[in-house]
């Protein structure tokens, strides 16, 4: 198991050296206990770091500790072994209030996992989550108080759909062809390779992206007004210069002065327009289960029917709440996505939902 830790200090500390240095030590510390509990989850990794006398210490412990037992669980589904968990950090700010210490940083995440079959290699993906901590003190030792992140792993582990018995999906050259075409309009113009290279690189702080774990500074981020996912999957398709340029329309567009419309930022909105512009056709949707067994259409599953640059959405209760991008599939064909809020760069497209949730599985035509 590797575990490798970077911090680094975005913002000065108004505290004595000894404390900038003694609180850094104890960040890096933690982040590293935290990603070998995702691998072992054994609690006494993790114990230390958390007090249990306050209510809120026990519940960031707790967190990390179902965290760990989803992760596992769902690995053990999936019929994987995670090999190795690495966490980078990028502290933005600590800044000393009452007493206590308060934190803000980004974490990066590695991780990797493996099949049985000793003919494919590992599979490397990345998590980015963005953490607000509050640090205090016990006897001079550090320990976190509480803390406040978008978890992607806060999951019943028993929600968990097991696997579907099915074949890899590798598509051969005639089967990207044959998919391009249909629904083909002549008035449509995508560049699918240009998206495909977009969502790679503005795929925000989840290690593996590009842009030094930047979103694209060209638009807002809409993380703290209800989720950042389809404002980065409109990005994706519509970007002019760099994305895959489909063209901006009245109800769907970005303006530096406005910001994005409401189709271009919000998730059953962005649903509606991509299908009924003619822009997208959907090829499926169902539950994991549903759309992972093999049909008569599609005798590897329903994924069989996407394409690099294609986008996924989520629903949940019957409201859509998530997109992601389709990037393609690992060396055993499990299809992988890239997305904001939070960041996540060619991961398993169903690691952090469960059996309730539907997917649409939407090609864009060229």
């Amino acid at each position: 198991m590797a575990i490798a830790v970077i911090c680094c200090i975005s913002t000065a500390f108004a505290g004595r050296p000894d404390e900038d240095r003694d609180i850094r030590e104890f960040l890096q510390k933690l982040y590293a206990s935290r990603a070998e509990l995702l691998l072992q989850g054994d609690d006494k990794l993790v114990s230390d770091f958390y007090s249990d006398q306050e209510a809120l210490s026990r519940h960031a412990k707790r967190m990390e500790l179902k965290r760990s037992s989803y992760l596992r669980a769902w690995a053990e589904r999936r019929n994987v072994k995670l090999v190795s968990a690495e966490p980078a950090i990028r502290i933005v700010r600590l800044k000393k209030d009452s007493g206590a210490v308060r934190a803000s940083l980004v974490q990066s995440m590695k991780l990797t996992y493996r099949y049985d079959n000793p003919l494919l290699p590992p599979h490397h993906f990345g998590i980015g989550t963005r953490h607000s901590l509050t640090l205090r003190q016990i006897d001079g030792k550090w320990y976190v108080a509480k803390e406040w992140y978008l978890d992607p792993f806060d999951e019943n582990p028993d929600l968990i759909p097991a696997r579907v018995q099915r074949r890899g999906i590798k598509p051969p050259a005639d089967q990207a062809s044959a998919a391009a075409q249909t629904g083909k309009r002549g008035d449509i113009r995508f560049n699918r390779e240009q998206a495909l290279a977009y969502a790679n690189k503005y795929a925000g702080s989840a290690w593996g992206a590009g842009n030094d774990n930047r979103y694209n500074r060209n638009y807002r981020d809409y993380t703290g007004l209800g989720g950042d996912c389809t404002n980065f999957v409109s990005q994706v398709l519509g970007d002019p210069k760099e994305g895959g340029g489909l063209p901006m329309r009245h109800g769907w567009r970005y303006s530096k002065t406005a910001g994005g419309s409401v189709s271009w930022v919000r998730t059953d909105n962005f649903k509606q327009f991509i299908l009924y512009s003619g822009y997208g056709k959907l090829v499926a949707k169902g539950t994991f289960s549903e759309l992972m067994k093999p049909t008569k259409q599609y005798e590897k599953g329903a994924f069989q029917g996407l394409l690099p640059g294609d986008v996924i959405g989520y629903e949940l209760e019957g409201d859509i709440d998530h997109f992601a991008v389709f990037v393609g599939f690992d060396d055993n064909g499990y299809p992988l996505v890239n997305c904001h809020t939070t960041d996540r760069f060619r991961t398993p497209f169903d690691l952090g939902w469960d059996r309730t949730t539907r997917y649409w599985l939407i090609h864009i035509v060229e």
